[in-house]
């Protein structure tokens, strides 16, 4: 069963949400970006950006502006408030995760501690 939420408690940015139409486009139809947590990293979790062509069961389908996004159940209870940005500066440009369950990260911004 696939669940598609209209208003998650995790969000994407516009920009995010534009970048991430484009990436998906380029890898090919029905692509979508997933979303995780995992265990590791050097604050004890780290966010995982990948594409999938499918979809699990407790998958959340969260689109936005023609972004597909994929956050398992799992994951989510990590990312409840969270919202993914696409940032591009001078140092580069990159996904940030804005989580306000993260209680520190490290200075790569890929990993965090709750």
């Amino acid at each position: 069963m696939d669940i598609v939420i209209d208003k998650p408690n995790f969000g994407i940015s516009a920009s995010a949400a534009r970048r991430i139409a484009e990436l998906s486009a380029a890898e090919g139809q029905g692509v979508m970006f997933r979303i995780a947590v995992n265990g590791g990293g050097c604050s004890g979790y780290q966010y995982d950006f990948s594409f999938d062509d499918a979809r699990s069961g407790d998958d959340l389908l969260i689109e936005r502006d023609g972004a597909r996004v994929l956050v398992d159940t799992v994951s989510l209870e990590f990312l409840g408030g969270a919202e993914i940005d696409f940032v591009e500066d001078l140092m580069g440009a990159h996904f940030e995760v804005k989580n306000p369950n993260a209680k520190s990260s490290c200075g790569c911004g890929t990993s965090f501690s709750v």
